[in-house]
């Protein structure tokens, strides 16, 4: 009888372990890419994902770092090399162009007048959206640091933080889905 409890007691401690590393009803998602399509596609995605789990988080890094930069807000840069990728980079998310096919900005410019047409909502209308359904967004402090941007410079957002790797990859490693876009 003793050893039946004691297989008892062994066989709850492995459930107690599997229960507690199970993961979180939760979407993370690395957003690499400042290029329109590739962001519509991310916001659609996460304003998908917020109706089917508990927590959204999106991780900006890099270039997907521009998409939140505000267009009407103006902050003097510090150094000569920040005052260049402001001037270089897409200021917001009515500035990015086309991964495929921008063609100066024409086949832009064709896109976004064909979703108008379709019915399809704006990348300004789906970050409204992601923001009113709780979707996080963390954005890459080391890369706000490489291109010499401030958080005062970044579009006001209800649930927006910045952060590292190490925060990206702690949402991760308890999500039931990672994306990178």
């Amino acid at each position: 009888m003793k050893e039946l409890e004691e297989k008892i007691k062994k066989l709850e401690e492995k459930i107690d372990l599997i229960e507690k590393n199970q993961p979180e009803d939760k979407l993370s998602m690395v957003v690499f890419s400042g290029d329109l399509d590739k962001v519509l596609a991310a916001f659609i995605i996460a304003t998908g994902a917020a109706a089917m789990y508990e927590r959204v988080v999106l991780f900006f890094t890099f270039w997907g770092t521009t998409v939140l930069r505000d267009l009407k807000k103006k902050i003097k840069k510090e150094d000569l090399m920040a005052a260049m990728f402001g001037k270089m980079l897409p200021k917001g998310s009515s500035k990015l162009g086309l991964s495929k096919m921008h063609m100066a900005g024409m086949g832009t410019a064709m896109m976004k007048n064909l979703m108008k047409k379709k019915g399809v909502m704006s990348l300004e209308d789906l970050i409204k959206i992601a923001g009113d359904s709780g979707v996080e967004i963390v954005i890459c402090e080391m890369s706000m640091d490489l291109m010499g941007f401030k958080q005062e410079e970044m579009i006001d957002y209800p649930n927006v933080i910045l952060g590292g790797v190490a925060k990206y990859l702690q949402e991760a490693a308890t999500s039931k889905v990672s994306l990178f876009i």
